[in-house]
């Protein structure tokens, strides 16, 4: 006895029955899942409806899709040039209301399916057999259906053999549908993948702009023009995206005089930062108060101690002071467990100025630090540097250190101009394999030759950019 729908006959009167709507509305959402309705021909399901009408030697034999007002062929052997026809009950319209064949042995004496457009039309269908496509939640999608132009009766194992190709056909629907999942998938985690690469490739560009930006608080936008002076600097991150713990400033200090620093912060990020902008305007404040430069790197290790901010973190500092003298500038230079500066004399002359003693700042409250004055005369540098350039690697693998820097600068004939030492000294970088591995800070100062000397003349160079690369020169 049949669920629904027509029963199994033979010929005879078949039950009537209507479908309501929830359920229809449910087969609709079934038929839209497996996403097969106006798809290209397929040679699997081709396959099926041949098969059907070499076995029961049928002129006609096709698989369909009933929708919600039409039935879609999907594939047809023997019907050629049809691809829907209107869903009218007595044929396939009729077959998806029970979950067993079909059979209607003669067209013409059932009262539904005689009306059909099959049977009136030019095919003159007198055979209908069709087995319903029933999907494992028992939703019927369409059916398996053998037709013939004349009346004839089909065994009970043809129906079983009907109903086993709807099932080969459903089949092959879960496997199409599995594919179709997957793809899906694959596809979402592809999209999904790159929009993850594009987030990263935004937050990336984001974080390079926000430590660029950020950067260039934390430095001077230009050297100040000095008369009797020439300037020039150089700053290269070890990386875009992380803001460096290296510093330097030049500014005045009134009655003719200036101040000058370099140093550098342990450690990088935004806590970095936030010690590098307390160094910066610390020494700024404390050399307007006492330019000694002795008690300015004092004031600054007192002022790192008393902010909790800090923490652990200390620095490395040069503080020095330049008065003018009649020919070139007396300096005077402390230090707080920095690098020595160079005097560079001309002629293959670089000396280390290296005051005795000078502990880190910020790491002990009793730290003390050491002074030097000297002459910076016509014809004389002064570099300043931190530790990226000392501790970057040759083709050999070994740091240049400071033996390595004094060295180069020692075998240097070019001018000792601050610009001339700057970019000899960038080209020194440029040339290890890797670059330098740490940010890196530059500042020279020099004495022109009083034939050559003007007000003032500053070259800068500001790079913010990963090290090793070329750097951007602004004269």
């Amino acid at each position: 006895m049949p669920q629904e729908g027509h029963a199994a006959v033979h010929g005879g009167e078949p039950e009537r029955w209507a479908p309501s709507a929830a359920g229809e509305a449910s087969r609709i959402e079934a038929v839209r899942r497996y996403d097969i309705l106006d798809t290209p021909p397929d040679g699997a399901f081709d396959r099926v409806a041949a098969m059907a009408a070499r076995l029961f030697r049928v002129p006609v034999a096709s698989v369909t899709i009933v929708d919600e007002d039409r039935i879609w062929f999907k594939a047809a052997h023997g019907l050629e040039g049809v691809s829907e026809i209107s869903r009218e009950p007595g044929l396939c319209g009729s077959a998806i209301l029970s979950d067993e064949t079909l059979v209607i042995s003669d067209t013409l004496t059932d009262p539904i399916a005689c009306s059909n457009a099959l049977v009136t039309g030019p095919m003159a269908v007198r055979f209908y057999a069709a087995a319903p496509i029933v999907t494992h939640d028992g939703h019927r999608l369409g059916t398996v259906n053998i037709l013939d132009t004349k009346p004839r009766l089909i065994t009970e194992d043809d129906t079983a053999t009907l109903a086993d190709l709807a099932a080969i056909v459903l089949d092959e629907m879960e496997m199409r549908l599995s594919a179709l999942n997957a793809l899906r998938t694959e596809q979402e985690r592809r999209r999904e993948q790159e929009e993850a690469r594009e987030r990263a490739d935004r937050d990336k560009a984001a974080i390079q702009a926000f430590a660029s930006t950020l950067q260039r608080t934390l430095l001077p936008p230009a050297l100040p023009v000095v008369p009797g002076l020439e300037l020039a600097c150089h700053y290269a991150t070890a990386s875009p995206r992380d803001v460096g713990g290296d510093f330097y400033d030049v500014f005045p200090l009134g009655g003719g005089k200036w101040a000058f620093f370099l140093g550098d912060v342990c450690g990088k990020g935004p806590e970095a930062a936030a010690v590098t902008s307390l160094t910066r305007y610390t020494l700024r404040a404390a050399a307007l108060i006492d330019p000694d430069p002795d008690m300015v790197l004092t004031s600054l290790n007192t002022a790192l101690l008393l902010e909790p901010a800090v923490g652990t973190r200390f620095c490395t500092a040069v503080f020095g002071i330049l008065e003018p003298e009649k020919e070139g500038f007396a300096v005077t230079v402390a230090t707080g467990g920095h690098p020595p500066a160079y005097h560079l004399r001309g002629n293959g002359v670089a000396e280390a100025v290296r005051p005795k003693g000078g502990m880190l700042i910020g790491a002990l409250a009793e730290a003390h630090f050491a002074s030097h004055t000297f002459h910076l005369a016509p014809g004389e540098g002064l570099l300043l540097y931190t530790d990226g350039l000392t501790e970057a690697r040759t083709a050999d693998g070994h740091m240049i250190g400071e033996e390595g820097l004094t060295d180069f600068l020692a075998a240097r004939t070019a001018s000792v101009g601050a610009t001339a030492v700057i970019e000899d000294t960038v080209a020194l970088i440029d040339a290890t394999p890797h670059g330098a591995g740490d940010d890196v800070a530059l500042l020279a100062l020099s004495v022109p030759f009083a034939d050559a000397a003007v007000d003032g003349v500053t070259a800068t160079a500001h790079t913010i950019a990963p090290a090793g690369e070329m750097p951007e020169r602004r004269p």
